[in-house]
């Protein structure tokens, strides 16, 4: 069995920190998993990952001691499974915002009798052959909760079995208020919209997840009561220090 040790720092009260791979480069995405972070997250909506490149990139992480998990495009069945098969331990579904999105999230993501994946795998097969026996344990299985709507029907969202946990996305949840992301730090009725979300989770037994963008504002969101903590991507630590570099070389 493999053990899913971001999940279980999870489930224990804990908050397991990542970072983003939008790279789509396997060899940046190790770095990252060698970095001392609970999970790597493959960022396959807003990234540059390829179809073949995105299954070395999980083949990377699982090479290193974080745990390889992945966000896929849509929430599609096909989009999912092949994730799932390439060995991904958690998966991050974007734009759910009803109650029906997450059942078939779920359905998607669980073997029967709780879901409807198909039996079979592909290089999940390095997990050995009792993988079906534990994935359904280990898998951690998040939707984002990134609108207005699925503010409004994230307790329900997150009642429905299979379902783990949670990803705020605050920038596009600032977009469906109305205004631009960048203000969204100094907006009350932003944050009691995040509260919302934490608070359904704390309801409902689930993770609450969120994206802080940038590690400083990591503890800021644990404080909040979020656990699991996506915090900045390898594309803008690469520009951030490139840029670094250069102005102490001017200096």
């Amino acid at each position: 069995m493999k053990l899913n040790t971001a999940k279980q720092k999870m489930l224990e009260g804990k908050p397991a920190f990542g970072y983003s791979a939008k790279s789509g480069s396997p060899v940046v995405a190790e770095l990252l998993g060698r970095s001392g972070v609970d999970f790597v997250l493959l960022d396959g909506q807003h990234g540059s990952w390829g179809a073949e490149s995105i299954v070395q990139g999980i083949a990377a992480v699982c090479a290193t001691p974080a745990m390889p998990f992945a966000r896929v495009i849509h929430n599609t069945y096909a989009e999912i499974a092949r994730l799932l098969d390439a060995g991904v331990l958690g998966i991050v579904v974007p734009m759910v915002d009803t109650v029906e999105d997450a059942r078939a999230v779920a359905a998607a993501c669980r073997y029967p009798p709780v879901g409807e994946r198909s039996f079979g795998w592909g290089r999940a097969v390095n997990y050995g052959d009792d993988y079906s026996d534990w994935i359904g344990e280990q898998l951690f299985v998040a939707v984002q909760i990134e609108s207005v709507q699925a503010v409004e029907n994230c307790e329900a969202i997150m009642a429905v079995p299979g379902i783990d946990g949670c990803m705020t996305g605050p920038a596009d949840l600032a977009l469906s208020m109305g205004f631009h992301p960048r203000e969204a730090i100094n907006r009350d009725d932003h944050a009691r919209l995040l509260e919302r979300i934490a608070q359904a989770c704390r309801n409902t037994g689930k993770i609450p997840g969120i994206d802080t963008g940038v590690p400083n504002q990591a503890p800021l969101r644990v404080k909040q009561g979020f656990r699991f903590i996506p915090m900045g991507a390898d594309v803008r630590f690469l520009a951030a220090a490139a840029a670094s570099g250069l102005t102490m070389a001017k200096d």
